[in-house]
């Protein structure tokens, strides 16, 4: 059973992970309205626009039977009008978990030290596990496994790229990074994976070589909320790691292309190929709201969670 809060994919066990996904299967296979979190609210603590990440776990928590409540930039200002740690501990007594979108890692991490309930990693600069949850979900539905795959991610060594650096081993597929230099994800994350599984990640600066046999080929944008003063400087260098037909073609013939979205079309991938047969973008971007659910069930109801709350005792609103 996962902890408290949900900061990384790092604080999973493989089985916790796997475990996640497959609720997140069956909650997909069976939507329908539950009761399982009646009479709780969710608190929506974003200092960054969203779009994914809003509505999915609005909905989540609305088909869960619970309620959400979105506190915008300009209502908190975490960290500036408030401190972080305050407001951990004030909406700890309104509500029963929160979902914070940050720009600084070290905010979600104040955030959850303070608070008496549940903290989700929504986003921040060092990580994005909500949306990882969702593209495991996706590869599984489109493999029928994750274990053994080769997943590659061309462009920036963000926080996405680092949280599929996580999972990898313990999910169980191989990762493969080309990026620019200078541009390489966080090393001690690297250092971590390799640790669990010394094959697990490779890092390289040719796009050719890491997409080469590859089952998924993942990109992200450039530069990031919050980055737009490197925009010209990374416009210059990012190019060659554009995703095209061209450099998909060195993948397997059966690989999907993956984007966490916003795409930037035109830059980091064609229209080509975010429009091609074998794009799972808005297939993943639709399993961000099964993901949200599986989470919220296992931090919220972890007596019923873990495929224990799946079985026919549960209640279905009518």
């Amino acid at each position: 059973m996962i902890g408290k809060d949900f900061l990384t994919i790092e604080q999973l066990e493989p089985d916790e992970l796997l475990g996640l996904i497959a609720d997140a299967a069956w909650l997909k296979a069976n939507r329908r309205p539950f009761d399982l979190l009646a009479g709780k609210s969710v608190a929506l603590l974003f200092q960054k626009p969203s779009l994914r990440t809003r509505v999915s776990f609005e909905v989540a928590a609305t088909e869960l039977g619970a309620h959400c409540l979105y506190l915008s930039p300009a209502e908190v200002g975490l960290g500036e009008r408030e401190d972080v740690a305050d407001v951990a501990r004030v909406l700890s007594r309104y509500v029963h978990a929160i979902v914070a979108r940050t720009f600084f890692h070290k905010d979600i991490e104040a955030l959850a030290r303070a608070a008496d309930i549940p903290v989700i990693n929504g986003l921040s600069d060092q990580s994005h596990p909500c949306q990882i949850l969702g593209d495991l979900l996706t590869i599984q539905e489109r493999f029928g496994s994750i274990r053994g795959l080769t997943v590659t991610f061309v462009g920036d060594g963000n926080n996405v790229a680092r949280s599929l650096i996580e999972a990898a081993p313990r999910a169980g597929f191989a990762f493969r990074i080309a990026c620019p230099s200078g541009y390489e994800p966080d090393a001690d994350a690297v250092e971590r994976a390799l640790n669990i599984d010394p094959e697990s990640v490779v890092i390289s600066q040719d796009p050719s070589s890491a997409v080469r046999g590859a089952d998924v080929v993942y990109t992200d944008v450039w530069f990031s909320m919050g980055q737009e003063a490197e925009r010209e400087q990374r416009a210059s260098i990012f190019p060659p790691f554009r995703l095209t037909a061209d450099l998909l073609q060195c993948a397997s013939p059966q690989a999907i292309v993956m984007h966490c979205l916003p795409a930037h079309r035109g830059e980091e991938i064609t229209d080509e190929v975010m429009e091609s047969p074998q794009s799972a973008v808005f297939d993943q971007a639709e399993n961000r709201l099964h993901a949200q659910k599986a989470l919220l069930a296992n931090l919220l109801a972890p007596q019923s969670a873990g495929g224990l709350w799946l079985a026919e005792s549960t209640r279905a609103t009518k």
